[in-house]
């Protein structure tokens, strides 16, 4: 066995992994990663980057079938599935320099391409070498989460791991999970001409506002995803080719199957009692500050962390354990300001509380301020004018944020930031943006906070009535 001493041994090359790898070496800390698959981890190869392509692909061919409003003259696109695939590899394949063996070694960090374990409290095992570190972090997120189905073995299902590598179009796709990625994928399918249903046992957005969530389901099925909520997938059968889903509320055939129910994370390499570290389904025990409650030299990011589920709160996670490995400096996670955002068209995005998380927690303090996409002069001229905002404000504070409709992704970024850095309403009503662009919508929303605080109140109506009365 080969033996190295480290300061830092991060064990997933994701983005939190990543992230702190390059953070660490180059303010001088030496770092040992271990992958044992592909570097990148599951955003890269699996989830954001390859779903996001998909989606241009299908966003391309429905614009080429939906121009008469525009004056473009409507055609039947020819889709050729296995060059939109074409299009999802070659993304992957610019963006993976960045996260490749050869950058990090070029920064200085020990790459070591095994698979890691923990062989005591201090030591991890890589292949044939042993990696004794002062700090340790286990960043190997999570994978697609397969319930035991009966009937499921007998078929050929697909996940977000093996969907973007099928090369011929599904002519009919069923989805069992109405979260972000069952939904995201429904849509892309579907405009990529396949036939898709959608099977959720609760309700498809369980996570986000049911207002909000309305309105994108409502534009999905009316591009033809059927989508049956309320349908516990009780049994599968049939063979390759004619799947068939049984649920309390009928039986539904397809072609192909695409699992999209959830997440598990990935601890089942890691002999984490080896180490001494707690866990549970969820992932490491931690405190606020991202370390094991069992073992102190064993900190935690991303999806492992046992929290929120994103990348970009993985790269969040690296800041904190930045600040504390690196510097000894106290150093705590906070969620409040994390948000979320579904790529669907629609999009839907959320930050903070929603409406009825605010009601519970703040009762008669809440203000709920609201801003309909219609009203926004640049939605107009594009023709994307379905859609909501929704503030919710206590003392002239937001505490949360929700949207629905199109580039909500982007335009939920100015109430992160107002939410993170405690900002008031006013921040956001002072803040002047060039026109017509669609982030005036959350401008537009903190107007609507104060319109009622100006124009409804006796007390300014007195005040500018003496002024005009009596100063020159």
């Amino acid at each position: 066995m080969n033996r190295i001493k480290t300061d830092i041994c991060i064990i997933g090359a994701g983005s939190g992994g990543l992230s702190i790898a390059a953070g660490a070496v180059q303010m001088g800390a030496k770092v040992v990663l271990l992958e044992g698959h592909k570097m990148g981890g599951d955003c890269l190869n699996y989830g954001c980057v390859p779903s996001k392509a998909l989606i241009a692909s299908a966003k391309q061919a429905y614009a080429m079938s939906h121009g008469a409003k525009y004056g473009v003259a409507e055609v039947e696109p020819k889709v050729d599935y296995a060059a939109a695939k074409d299009h999802v590899a070659d993304v992957i394949a610019t963006i993976a320099p960045v996260d490749s063996v050869e950058r990090f070694e070029g920064l200085g960090v020990h790459v070591i391409s095994e698979f890691g374990k923990f062989i005591s409290r201090s030591e991890v095992q890589a292949g044939d070498t042993i990696i004794e570190a002062r700090r340790f972090v286990v960043a190997t997120g999570s994978g697609p989460f397969v319930p035991p189905i009966p009937g499921i073995e007998g078929v050929t299902y697909y996940t977000n791991e093996n969907i973007f590598d099928l090369r011929d179009k599904p002519k009919h796709l069923l989805i069992i999970g109405g979260g972000p990625i069952g939904m995201e994928m429904a849509q892309a399918h579907r405009r990529l001409g396949c036939n898709v249903t959608v099977i959720e046992g609760a309700k498809a957005f369980g996570k986000d506002d049911p207002e909000m969530a309305a309105i994108v389901l409502e534009n999905l099925r009316a591009e033809g995803v059927n989508i049956v909520e309320e349908a516990q997938a009780e049994k599968i059968s049939g063979k390759d080719g004619t799947i068939t889903v049984h649920t309390p509320k009928g039986d539904f055939t397809g072609s192909h199957l695409l699992m999209a129910v959830g997440r598990k994370v990935n601890t089942e390499k890691l002999d984490l009692d080896a180490g001494g570290i707690a866990y549970d389904r969820a992932g490491l025990k931690v405190g606020p500050d991202l370390r094991s409650v069992t073992n102190k030299k064993v900190y935690a990011a991303g999806d492992v962390a046992g929290g929120l589920q994103f990348t970009h709160v993985a790269g969040y996670h690296a800041g904190v354990l930045i600040r504390s490995m690196l510097f000894g400096l106290p150093s705590k996670q906070r969620t409040d300001h994390i948000p979320w955002a579904t790529y669907t068209d629609p999009e839907l995005a959320q930050v903070g509380l929603t409406e009825a998380q605010a009601k519970k927690k703040h009762g008669a303090a809440l203000e709920v301020v609201r801003f309909e996409f219609h009203h926004n002069d640049r939605l107009i001229a594009e023709r994307k004018t379905k859609g909501l905002i929704k503030v919710m404000v206590v003392k002239g504070r937001p505490v949360g944020a929700s949207i629905a409709g199109h580039m909500a992704g982007d335009l939920i970024g100015m109430w992160a930031m107002a939410i993170a850095n405690k900002m008031k309403m006013s921040a956001i009503a002072n803040t002047v943006l060039p026109y017509p662009t669609v982030s005036e919508v959350n401008k537009r929303a903190a107007g609507a906070y104060f319109s009622p605080r100006l124009f409804d109140s006796p007390t300014v109506k007195r005040v500018v009535g003496f002024v005009q009365r009596w100063l020159p």
